[in-house]
């Protein structure tokens, strides 16, 4: 059935707020996402929603697809698919159940990952744990070693905050947007430890903007677009910066070995990224990193913004952020080689028939 076709109704009210909304209000929101009518229909096909439990939308695409039926957890009614809505504040009888219980897991192709969608009853004394398990929740699966390990927690905590205080993603990328100029100008003039702390302010706000669009269910097409921009520019800009703050260190590179660094990098990001573009168009919208597992594997350490800043931040440590600049340069080529390598193999394997997809979706 289409999904135009159908609204979506709660059942039952729920005074308990999660990341600031009203379970009705965060309802609302994933109708809204999701392209579906919210409120009272006139009659029609429609998804009705307990009020007393709270879950990702994967699961209300999940019973979209299941007319007729009734989506159970522990025995408790959560989501149902009638044929005809009558307008009552309870669950019509004689729905097929679906137990939750056997339907765990999802594959999430937009956050590369199979995960176990959170759907819960929502309680005061709930509250804390399952904005906790929504937030993992919207984490990608397959990223960089920093933003998978180093700074989670520190990103839930502001995620939280940016909530109660009603800001909007948009809001949180404008003033990571901020650092991320700061940061250029201190590695312009040298100032590395400064540029590197701003830099890691900025680098975190990049985690938030994500988790609060998708534990608020407030993401849109610009806020996508202004955040990923961001993250699409501004690399380049940070190594050129870096290049040519040596000079306050007195390590400034020749002439010729900075244009050399500086097209190695900035050449190999250019051509790593049209690589990936290339996989994705080839291989139906998947991405080069979900593949296989080296290459989820990679990615922890691929020559990306954050995995670079620890080269850095170690050869800084060691007194040559000109050796660092010069490692980025290496590894940005060797990553690029990686990847160029394995999009031929994938190329090769189907022209022989074999299909590409990722090893998560198995």
């Amino acid at each position: 059935m289409s999904l135009a076709s159908l609204h979506v109704r709660p059942i039952g009210s729920n005074p308990t707020r999660l990341w600031g909304m009203t379970s009705d209000e965060r309802l609302r929101r994933i109708a809204r996402a999701q392209g579906l009518a919210y409120g009272a229909g006139a009659g029609g096909p429609a998804l009705l929603v307990a009020s007393t439990h709270v879950f990702e939308p994967a699961w209300l695409t999940f019973m979209a697809a299941r007319p007729g039926a009734v989506l159970t957890l522990d025995g408790d009614m959560v989501i149902a698919h009638v044929a005809a809505d009558d307008g009552t504040d309870a669950f019509p009888r004689g729905l097929q159940p679906v137990r939750v219980e056997d339907h765990r897991v999802f594959y999430n192709e937009a956050l590369r990952k199979r995960e176990e969608p959170v759907i819960e009853r929502l309680d005061a004394a709930s509250t804390g744990s399952i904005e906790r398990k929504t937030y993992f929740g919207a984490y990608k699966g397959v990223t960089d070693i920093l933003t998978k390990y180093l700074w989670p927690e520190w990103a839930l905590f502001l995620t939280r905050v940016a909530a109660r205080l009603h800001m909007s993603p948009n809001m949180v990328t404008a003033i990571g947007a901020a650092f991320c100029i700061v940061a250029t100008l201190l590695f312009w003039k040298g100032h590395y430890w400064w540029g590197m702390a701003i830099g890691l302010a900025f680098m975190v706000l990049d985690t938030v903007d994500g988790k609060l669009a998708r534990c608020t269910i407030t993401s849109s097409r610009w806020g996508d677009f202004f955040d990923h921009g961001i993250d699409l520019v501004h690399p380049p800009f940070w190594w050129w910066a870096w290049g040519v703050g040596l000079c306050s260190w007195g390590l400034a590179l020749s002439e010729g070995a900075f244009a050399a660094v500086m097209i190695a990098i900035v050449g190999g990001y250019v051509a790593q990224r049209l690589i990936e573009g290339m996989f994705i168009r080839r291989f139906g919208n998947m991405h080069i990193h979900v593949w296989e597992k080296i290459d989820s594997d990679f990615r922890l350490i691929t020559a990306r913004r954050n995995p670079n800043m620890v080269i850095l931040f170690a050869a800084t440590l060691f007194q040559r952020p000109d050796i660092g600049l010069i490692m980025v340069a290496v590894w940005t080529v060797l990553s690029c080689l990686f990847h160029a390598v394995r999009l031929r193999q994938a190329v090769v394997r189907a022209e022989r028939g074999i299909e590409i997809r990722s090893w998560l979706a198995v």
